[in-house]
């Protein structure tokens, strides 16, 4: 008996034209009597038979391709498994050695995609899947380019995984690894040259990389037009599946932009209380003071900045440990959302083999990621997890990825990703966006007191706009520097200062001490020297609260100018119609372009920021408000910090500064 797995059930729903019969049959024989019959059929219709002879071969190849894409995934992804949470030379080795076989036989498929007209099919579905295999990104490089430009890439993420500086107050303590130590500091220290010293040196045992970057950006671009891109910036974009959408993220930009605006001129103005002159009243805003390693998010400074810092604060982190919480039981509340919501739960496999908490016996990439294996039952997170509200929220994130690989796992290898970059980035913050609600904190027992008042509802919109708002230029700016360095408007010469420039003209920050070329900045950022591309996360921050509308309305849980429905207090939790709607979008994978699949869950067909203007409408309005009573300027001046060649330039010009004092 014929047995009709449930990607090929995918591939052929509701398509009449698709070879129905031909696929029923399962018999290979059985294809070629078809074939001639079709051909004699097609030809007194006046059709072109050819092509659809060639079509129903089309479909064949598909299949058996489709399967040995799966094989070649699966044995990858082990291997960069394997790598990325043990990272020795050896599982390096065996990396790069399996990426460069799978790249190999994925470039032999390419030719043969190169052979079929494609294009002419009727299948629409069979097209796309074909549309899919004609692009093989950097696969498409000869071999010996193709090893070289995964050994750079893995050359700087071990750079950046072994990373270690010395302590600021005991400098023969020189093991400080970013997780957890650094990220430690720079959310708990107020000591403002401490957290200079850990910004500094941070970004001192990273600025190696750029002799790794300046050959990857070469190979990135040599592999784009081998797959008929000008640039790797054109080749990043194609999953967005438009031309425009560039434009419609600057859209999305300039809607968000007063909300930042705002927040950055009150920040400003807080943290000059905290730290005197070394904030600039008019300027753009010290890097290492907001908390994070990249001022990516600010959540970490909200202790000193609340709206109203005399009302009593949720400590949602002190109550998880007083409740003995530990990564596992994190994991646990997380799964227990989407259970909730008649989402699956997580399969045994991910228990057994996720790696939730850092090893003592070897280094990890620590960095939160969530895998699929592409057999359909192995699906991992790797993350060094500490018991806190941050991580709390990072889990039901990843988590968010892994509920996705879950819902379209039967659709064919090429629909097994979002609908676009942002959709995956989007549903697990979508889940985190409930999650953090005080409804949702009170009911699963992390909030105790039983009410809360209007001043305690606007420091939490607050704390969670450090996380949202700020993040939105950061997100933006960094595929930003990318386009124009793939594009060859910047040169490696200007590398760092265009960063810089970048920095300041959307997120209004300046570094804490003069910088030069000899710095490179943005490999203190892991997606940087990861090759991962960024815009996804804007993209996400985004369209998460337009998702968060959409489940909040169907689940009665949101009603436009209903005060006592408001979006920011919103909690689809054990909602089912929220999920079942979440779970039509998800399963859809990429089998469709993403206004379809936005469409499914919000009714529309592009991205808008509403939804976020909305949830964070209340903050808007204080800050506004606040900023109006302090006399703060929103926006900000050039910044007094320069960006020269070479770091004796700028040994130079301090020796001039202080001959002149």
């Amino acid at each position: 008996m014929f047995v009709v797995s449930g990607q090929e059930r995918q591939f052929f729903h509701g398509a009449s034209s698709c070879f129905k019969m031909l696929f029923l049959s399962g018999r290979v024989s059985m294809v070629a009597v078809i074939a001639i019959v079709l051909y004699f059929a097609l030809a007194a219709s006046g059709k072109d038979p050819n092509i659809e002879e060639e079509e129903a071969a089309g479909y064949n190849f598909i299949r058996a391709t489709n399967k040995k894409s799966e094989e070649n995934l699966n044995k990858a992804t082990i291997a960069d498994w394997n790598y990325a949470s043990n990272i020795t030379d050896i599982n390096l080795e065996i990396s790069l050695n399996v990426s460069a076989e799978v790249a190999q036989q994925d470039k032999e498929t390419w030719e043969q995609v190169k052979q079929f007209d494609w294009k002419r099919f009727s299948c629409a579905n069979l097209k796309r899947q074909f549309k899919f295999y004609s692009v093989i990104g950097n696969a498409a490089l000869p071999e010996a380019e193709f090893k070289a430009l995964k050994k750079h890439i893995s050359d700087m993420e071990s750079v950046y995984a072994k990373a270690k500086i010395c302590d600021y107050n005991n400098k023969t303590n020189c093991d400080l690894a970013l997780e957890p130590e650094l990220t430690a500091i720079l959310a708990n220290s107020r000591d403002e040259k401490e957290l200079k010293h850990v910004w500094v040196e941070w970004r001192k045992a990273l600025s190696k990389c750029k002799a790794d970057y300046i050959p990857y950006v070469t190979l990135s671009n040599q592999a784009a037009k081998l797959n008929n891109f000008s640039d790797n910036s054109e080749l990043w974009l194609l999953n967005y599946e438009d031309d425009t959408f560039k434009d419609q993220v600057q859209t999305l930009w300039e809607q968000v932009k007063p909300l930042y605006l705002e927040l950055h001129a009150y920040v400003r103005f807080k943290l000059r209380e905290k730290y005197g002159d070394v904030v600039p009243e008019k300027g753009p805003i010290p890097a290492h003071l907001l908390g994070n390693m990249w001022a990516q998010t600010w959540n970490n400074i909200a202790s000193f900045t609340l709206p109203y810092p005399d009302v009593v604060d949720y400590d949602i982190t002190a109550e998880m440990l007083k409740q003995n919480f530990t990564a596992t039981k994190i994991f646990e509340v997380a799964e227990s959302f989407f259970k909730s919501i008649n989402l699956t739960a997580m399969p045994d496999l991910f228990w057994q083999r996720s790696i939730l908490e850092k090893p003592k016996d070897r280094e990890i990439v620590c960095h939160a990621s969530a895998w699929d294996f592409y057999d359909g039952k192995d699906f991992r997170i790797k993350m060094c997890t500490d018991v806190n509200y941050e991580d709390m929220n990072t889990a039901h994130h990843e988590m968010g990825h892994i509920e996705y690989f879950l819902q379209y796992r039967n659709q064919p290898t090429p629909y097994r990703n979002g609908a676009n970059d942002g959709f995956h980035e989007a549903v697990g913050d979508l889940i985190s966006l409930s999650f953090s609600s005080t409804k949702h904190l009170r009911k699963i027992g992390l909030i105790t007191s039983k009410t809360d008042n209007n001043e305690q509802l606007l420091n939490n919109l607050y704390k969670i706009g450090l996380e949202k708002i700020a993040f939105l230029p950061f997100g933006y700016l960094i595929d930003l520097w990318r386009w124009d360095i793939f594009a060859g408007k910047t040169t490696p010469e200007n590398y760092n200062c265009k960063w810089w420039e970048l920095r300041e003209k959307y997120q209004g920050l300046e570094p804490p001490v003069d910088r030069s070329e000899e710095d490179f900045d943005p490999a203190a950022k892991y997606h940087v020297v990861a090759d991962v591309p960024y815009l996804r996360y804007f993209i996400s921050f985004v369209i998460q609260f337009q998702f968060h509308k959409a489940v909040c309305e169907k689940a009665g849980e949101y009603e436009p100018n209903n005060p006592k429905k408001p979006l920011h207090e919103c909690d689809i939790y054990q909602n089912t119609d929220a999920g079942n709607a979440l779970k039509k979008m998800l399963q859809m994978g990429a089998a469709k372009p993403w206004p379809d699949a936005m469409e499914a869950l919000t009714g529309q067909r592009t991205m808008d920021a509403s939804g976020l203007l909305e949830y964070f409408k209340p903050l808007h309005t204080w800050l506004k408000q606040e900023n109006t009573k302090n006399g703060v300027q929103v926006g900000w001046e050039k910044s007094k910090r320069v960006c020269v060649r070479t770091r004796q330039e700028l040994e130079s010009k301090d020796k001039a500064k202080e001959s002149t004092e």
